[in-house]
């Protein structure tokens, strides 16, 4: 009798542990993805977790397409994506939170202040090599390219009509930041990283310059006006419709709660964008 009554303890402490392991996972959000999104959603988790004691919000970067993998294999609760899904990723659920945009970027110290849109081309296609060709001191570009698998880069090419092979780098970098210090540290650097990450960054004295694109100057307020020709969406993906907490997380982070936030990113909230 003793030895059943044990047994029956043993159980009941295992399932009580069983049950306490369910809840504290159940309060714990892993969200994979965009190195743009990241430190804005990062921030959202923070707040999200001051308002929700006992939950966590784990951020990690990797790029879009690591957000989209790992949403569908349910290695996340929710992916990054800084662009619009496209036809083949419909399995998934978008939830849009901001806008962003792309910047064309160059040290602070060039003085070349715009690029038509051929000139760009002939740059990142190896045409032209040299800044004194575009008006610039005699020195050679440093062409800085997106890793396959950044949104920031898809958008870059398709915008141009190019193809990531036709792209004539020196250097390729994975997220915003490793672009900005690459670009930040060389005199004759070009590259293209988010608007919103690069006006934050020049705000606080990093020697960057963004470049008008289509004679529209690169800001949010351009983004959000609608006028910037490079713009893109910032989503929050599910594998199948958000429930339980992922789904209260992106109410939040699209809610006005999150959009002082936002704005501190140097990005736009859905509630304050011109849509297309």
């Amino acid at each position: 009798m003793l030895d059943f009554c044990l047994r029956r303890l043993a159980i009941l402490i295992l399932s009580s542990g069983l049950v306490f392991a369910v809840q504290a996972e159940s309060s714990r959000l892993t969200i994979t993805g965009s190195s743009t999104v990241a430190p804005v959603i990062s921030d959202i988790g923070k707040a999200f977790e001051q308002a929700n004691p006992g939950t966590r919000i784990d951020v990690q970067t990797g790029g879009s397409s690591r957000g989209i993998a790992d949403a569908r294999e349910g290695r996340a609760d929710i992916g990054m994506v800084s662009r619009a899904l496209n036809d083949n990723e419909n399995d998934l659920a978008a939830y849009p939170f901001a806008m962003d945009g792309i910047s064309i970027i160059t040290h602070a110290s060039n003085p070349v202040n715009a690029l038509s849109r051929e000139n760009t081309i002939a740059i990142f296609t190896g045409k032209i090599t040299n800044w004194k060709a575009l008006g610039g001191p005699d020195r050679p570009i440093t062409v800085v390219n997106k890793a396959e698998g950044r949104s920031t880069l898809e958008l870059f090419l398709a915008f141009f009509q190019l193809k990531n092979s036709d792209i004539r780098a020196q250097v390729v970098i994975g997220d915003n930041q490793q672009g900005i210090k690459t670009v930040a540290g060389n005199p004759g650097a070009i590259g293209y990283v988010s608007i919103g990450t690069a006006e934050f960054e020049a705000e606080y004295g990093t020697p960057i310059k963004l470049l008008p694109m289509a004679d529209i100057a690169p800001t949010t307020a351009h983004v959000a006006d609608g006028s910037y020709p490079l713009s893109r969406q910032l989503n929050l993906v599910t594998a199948g419709p958000a429930g339980g907490l992922a789904a209260e997380f992106i109410a939040f982070a699209q809610s006005a709660s999150a959009n002082a936030l936002i704005s501190e990113h140097f990005f736009v909230a859905l509630s304050n964008a011109k849509l297309p």
